[in-house]
């Protein structure tokens, strides 16, 4: 039942390229805000000046752009809760802090990391939990005088409840962490920066998320956030506590969780080699999803209609770049011809082509562009496809050349030039019987035969259709590359 009242947000930071992981958060959290009719808050946590970069911020908005992942609040859009930008909220973080603080669920704690480390060392050895254990929790304003006068600065400690959390994940069911799990922890450093800890409920709360979807690896602090939570209710700050659902590990070469140093994670990878934004978000939402047990390949409109959270696999999902490239491959087919002509046109440019601009020839593109269409697994894949009717000479491509030019080549294709020359072209047809009956006088199937023509013409062993191919190049331009072959093979 649709919930025009769902909140949802998707809140990278910007370091970085976009990674595919990344990607499947922010469309899950969008198809479940389309889905039900809510709003989709895009929030940039950017709290990091050593590791964020306006780059990779730009990269964000323009990935989140291209991959058609629009946001009703965020940058460049504005809303109610603006600034959407962690960097520019500081001195909200600093008030909710010091109400913290001012309440009674926050503490400054004195403790110094070598301190902490020997107390964890010792719990280790001892067999107890090895978390924070409360040392400053009831510092008297004596030792705290001791502590300013040694020159220590503290760091603000988030005062847990001393009973068991439970919750129910969306995706995981109900979940229990005890005290022991769930230490104190710190919400501001001791430069006054809050940590994340802190702003991201916080932004949460002031935004009025209402479902909180994101990875696995940040299970272990939803317990923090849900105490925080209820902190920030009493104080007047938050409405409620949203619901949690914890979507699974994106998973790599070897059972490994992809990370962002993984050369598939990257999504200008995938961008760049030509994937359709509606093959590649289909790919993404079968990572922990399904539309049905029988269909793999769907509409961005039918995720939005299908998708809910609660049906997301809690198991890991595996990324299989070639079940990608063949679900892209069925999003390439089903576009109509027009929308395939221009969606390879950035691929018939430079960098990517090799040809000069003014050899391109749009008819022969248009007109070859129907027999390309159901061989492409990626976009790019364009470019080696067709460049034999815009380069002066075929690519020179020896393994090739060394694969079709055996036996007899030059008598076969002197054969099938002849045949060729006297052939009808305006059916391909007739250019496929004209090798064929070469091929017969030489005593070659047709697959033999072709084989060196099409070599002598394209360059390569494998490509478009023969015959269509031919035929749109033209009867003087393929005499004359079989003449070059010729020539190549007298050499």
């Amino acid at each position: 039942m649709a919930n025009a009242n769902v909140r949802v947000r998707f809140c990278p930071s910007p370091t970085g390229n976009p990674h595919v992981g990344l990607v499947r958060t922010a469309l899950f959290n969008w198809a479940f805000a389309r889905h039900h009719g809510g709003t989709m808050v895009f929030r940039i946590e950017d709290t990091d000046a050593a590791r964020d970069s306006e780059e990779s911020y730009r990269q964000l908005l323009d990935s989140l752009r291209w991959l058609g992942l629009d946001w009703d609040e965020g940058p460049e859009v504005g809303g109610p809760h603006a600034p959407y930008r962690q960097s520019q909220r500081m001195d909200i973080y600093r008030d909710v802090a010091q109400k913290l603080l001012d309440g009674g669920y926050a503490y400054p704690c004195y403790c110094t990391a070598e301190e902490l480390d020997a107390r964890r060392e010792l719990a280790r050895r001892e067999g107890r939990p090895s978390g924070y254990d409360g040392q400053c929790r009831t510092v008297t304003p004596e030792q705290k005088a001791v502590y300013d006068a040694e020159g220590r600065q503290p760091i603000i400690r988030f005062r847990m409840p001393d009973e068991p959390i439970t919750f129910t994940d969306l995706v995981r069911g109900e979940l229990t962490f005890t005290p022991d799990n769930v230490p104190d922890y710190g919400i501001v450093r001791a430069t006054g920066a809050p940590l994340y800890t802190l702003v991201n409920p916080v932004d949460d709360a002031l935004m009025e998320i209402t479902h909180v979807l994101r990875g696995e690896d940040l299970l272990s602090s939803t317990p923090r956030q849900i105490a925080l939570y209820k902190a920030l209710i009493e104080l007047g700050i938050a409405k409620e506590i949203p619901a949690f659902g914890h979507l699974p590990y994106v998973m790599g070469e070897g059972n490994k969780k992809l990370s962002k140093r993984d050369p598939q994670s990257s999504l200008n990878l995938y961008r760049e080699r030509g994937f359709l934004p509606e093959g590649l978000l289909n790919y993404l939402s079968l990572l922990g999803w399904s539309f049905s047990a029988d269909q793999d390949v769907f509409s961005v409109a039918e995720l939005v209609e299908k998708f809910d959270v609660e049906d997301v696999n809690a198991n890991p999902a595996r990324f299989d770049v070639k079940k990608a490239e063949a679900i892209n491959a069925d999003h390439i087919r089903r576009l109509d011809e027009k929308a395939f002509v221009e969606a390879c046109e950035p691929w018939l440019k430079a960098p990517y082509a090799d040809w000069a601009p003014e050899d391109f020839d749009r008819a022969a593109w248009e007109a070859i562009a129907p027999y390309a269409q159901t061989r492409l697994t990626v976009l790019s894949d364009i470019t080696a496809n067709v460049d034999f009717l815009f380069l002066k000479e075929p690519a020179a491509d020896e393994a090739s050349w060394t694969k079709a030019m055996k036996g007899d080549p030059a008598a076969l294709l002197t054969t099938a030039r002849a045949r060729l020359e006297a052939a009808d072209w305006s059916s391909p047809d007739s250019l496929k019987d004209a090798v064929l009956k070469a091929g017969e006088e030489h005593g070659l199937k047709l697959g033999k035969a072709q084989a060196p023509v099409r070599v002598a013409v394209t360059g390569r062993t494998v490509g478009l259709p023969l015959f269509e191919s031919l035929q749109i190049l033209g009867r003087d331009r393929t005499l004359a590359r079989i003449d070059a072959a010729l020539s190549k093979l007298a050499g």
